[in-house]
């Protein structure tokens, strides 16, 4: 187990249990190896084995549970965690775990809660203050998931993840340039990632630098070169900086990706219209409204381009 064999491993656990099948510590110890090489089902059965024979192994509980969390059935996997809890309330892993469940059915309150109690027992796990940060944003306490993020860098300064979603919850209380600050900083830690180029791209268009958004949605885009919103977002920037044509390629190329969005069409009409594309800008607005038929706005422009209104009327029979 130590050197990572776990296949050799779990051979010889399977050996000892052949030898004493009642083994409680060796079912536990195989089902960490089980877990390990993904075998979450083997790894519950020597769980559950562990459990009946020695009712006192307090890990065995916690591991079934995390088995269960990586299977998806984080509903299930809480009463483990409850168990290992009440076995041992100064059980930091089992806390923490029981927050991971509790977050992912989206009970940000308890998976709050969870992640205190295991840093109460802890207070300087770098991974646990990320995550309470990451519960806090989901339920809009941005400053305080500032807090836990500051702390977890403070005591694990190489995670780029953590600068990423500090400048997140920067960006969602209008600190924009120390949104960019993280962003810059998670950026030289992972270049590879284009959500954080997208990210401190927002960020710069709130500061109306639409030049650096620019540079850093093609960069995006040289990572992802299929995702629409990117394109859209790229078009939003040079439409800003009245670069009417690099926008309308941007808006229609994410059209090609995503036909179905209105969104896209009312952004090209908007820069069709300052093209004087008055014709295109009603066909985008047209495509717009049979998309979405309750978007007034798209009514409102397409009107005001054309004042024939038998035409918006045809689109409302439609």
């Amino acid at each position: 187990m130590k050197t990572e064999e776990y296949t050799e491993a779990e051979s010889l656990f399977k050996s000892a249990i052949m030898a004493d099948p009642f083994n409680a510590n060796a079912y536990n110890e195989r089902g960490k190896v089980r877990a390990m090489l993904e075998n979450f089902y083997g790894a519950i059965g020597d769980y559950n084995f562990a459990i009946e024979y020695d009712s006192t192994i307090v890990e065995a509980y916690n591991n079934r549970g995390v088995a269960k969390f990586y299977l998806g059935d984080d509903a299930s996997a809480i009463p483990d965690f409850d168990d290992a809890i009440r076995k041992n309330p100064e059980y930091e892993d089992a806390y923490a775990n029981r927050g991971y469940a509790w977050y992912n059915l989206e009970y940000y309150e308890e998976a709050y809660f969870d992640f205190s109690r295991a840093l109460h027992i802890n207070p300087n796990n770098a991974d646990i203050l990320f995550n309470r940060g990451v519960t806090s944003a989901e339920i809009g306490e941005y400053v305080s998931a500032i807090e836990d993020y500051s702390k977890s860098i403070s005591i694990d300064a190489e995670d780029p993840e953590t600068y990423n979603f500090r400048g997140v919850a920067y960006y969602n209380v209008a600190n924009y340039e120390a949104a960019i600050q993280d962003y810059t900083k998670c950026i030289e830690m992972d270049t590879s990632d284009a959500t954080k180029y997208d990210n401190r791209a927002l960020a710069r268009t709130a500061i109306e630098d639409y030049q650096g958004a620019i540079e850093d949605y093609t960069t995006s885009i040289n990572l992802i070169p299929d995702d629409p919103d990117t394109y859209n977002f790229r078009g939003v920037a040079r439409y800003k900086l009245e670069d009417y044509d690099g926008a309308i390629e941007d808006y229609s190329i994410a059209i090609e990706f995503d036909p179905e969005e209105a969104l896209f069409y009312d952004n090209r009409a908007a820069a069709k219209t300052e093209n004087k594309d008055y014709q295109g800008a009603i066909d985008d607005y047209t495509s717009s409204i049979l998309l979405f038929a309750i978007d007034l706005e798209a009514f409102y422009f397409g009107h005001w381009q054309n004042s024939n209104w038998e035409i918006i009327m045809m689109v409302v029979l439609i």
